[in-house]
């Protein structure tokens, strides 16, 4: 077993964090910077916050290269406060959603109670298996378009980003930001030219990035938001304080007491990760840990991959044995072994290996070993 004792963590989120990020912390527990305190102690109004926040935020604007002209919060709340903060502030008749599964589903339901909603594209009939072309929609008549692009329950991603046809874009990035260079940030550059076009045409303009911290930003707590600043605008002032982006935006996400230590965490891991090689070498090291457990997957037929390959994610690798007594024991004997939260969603149900940023290489090699012994002995049954 390794140093600390600890197990390969497969879980969808709280995920695992980088070990040298936890060492860095727990060596600044009780006292940070020779303050004497810990950060969990600290004012947020202190200069040594301040500094904190700032740092967190000017090494993600290095990772994503966002704009000057792009406001970065940090937000309360998770992915799911955005599914409403986001029609409250931007839905004015009718908006288009790209249903692509469970979270999808959650911030249709939940923009419904704003406004009209459109769905212009599904996967639903093929059990959200794939992604559907998102290339020529139907979209007039709508004040923004909005997707989730990796797909944690089903275990999909898009490869490209959709044809907004000058609508804005709300993209959900919860759950592969900062997961690989070449896709992720052609996409961001679509993104941001995009909305600069809708400006210099005069056309609507809304856009914004949100992402969940609890899979590859840090722990639980925080919601990192991308908006332009020019789209941040007074709301309806029946509109709760907290979910209004202008209020968070003006004090510099510190109209209340942010998550401090959260922050303070997230901001090691940005830290962590341009000191690895940033996103290039974030994403050929998260290539080949999915290329060697799909690989494996599909040599042989006693494991099913439940999305179609064409449209697999890096993040979140679903199967299934097939039989729902071989997958409940799966789950056991491979926590027995150290790798634990392999159970697929309560939506999906079958098994699901969650290889987020932190999950070393060594951990995708532990799982797939075992899953050779586990075929060897279970074959028979299946």
């Amino acid at each position: 077993m390794n140093k600390y004792n600890r197990v390969y963590n497969f879980a969808a989120g709280p995920a695992t964090l980088p070990v040298e990020v936890l060492e860095e912390v727990k060596s600044e527990m009780l006292n940070y910077n020779d303050t004497g305190m810990s950060v969990m102690e600290m004012s947020h109004r202190s200069k040594m916050f301040d500094d904190i926040i700032h740092d967190a935020e000017s090494n993600l604007r290095k990772l994503l290269n966002i704009p000057s002209n792009y406001k970065v919060l940090f937000l309360q709340g998770g992915g799911s406060t955005q599914f409403a903060m986001i029609p409250i502030h931007f839905l004015s008749k009718k908006a288009a959603y790209i249903n692509t599964g469970h979270w999808s589903n959650a911030a249709i339901k939940e923009a419904k109670k704003y406004g009209e909603v459109y769905v212009a594209a599904s996967s639903e009939k093929n059990k959200f298996s794939y992604i559907p072309d998102c290339s020529d929609l139907s979209l007039d008549g709508n004040d923004y378009l909005y997707y989730c692009d990796n797909n944690t329950i089903y275990g999909t991603k898009f490869k490209d980003v959709p044809n907004s046809k000058g609508l804005p874009l709300i993209w959900d990035l919860s759950s592969c930001t900062l997961s690989a260079s070449s896709l992720q940030s052609n996409i961001l550059k679509v993104f941001f030219s995009n909305l600069a076009l809708q400006s210099s045409h005069n056309v609507s303009k809304y856009g914004l990035i949100f992402a969940g911290a609890q899979k590859n930003i840090g722990p639980a707590g925080v919601t990192v938001v991308i908006i332009r600043e020019d789209l941040i605008k007074e709301t309806n002032p029946l509109v709760p304080t907290m979910l209004q982006y202008k209020v968070h935006s003006d004090k510099n996400s510190m109209h209340n007491t942010p998550p401090t230590y959260n922050i303070y965490v997230c901001g090691k891991v940005f830290e962590h990760i341009l000191k690895t090689g940033g996103l290039i070498a974030m994403e050929k090291r998260n290539q080949e840990k999915a290329a060697y457990l799909y690989d494996y997957l599909d040599s042989n037929d006693f494991y099913k991959p439940l999305a179609q390959k064409e449209y697999r994610s890096l993040m979140n690798v679903v199967f299934t044995t097939g039989n729902e007594e071989l997958d409940k024991k799966f789950v056991l004997e491979a926590a027995q072994k150290g790798l634990v939260n392999l159970k697929g969603h309560k939506v999906l149900g079958g098994l699901r290996a969650s290889i987020y940023n932190s999950m070393p290489l060594e951990g995708v090699y532990a799982l797939v070993e075992f899953m050779k012994c586990f075929k060897e002995k279970n074959n028979v049954q299946n």
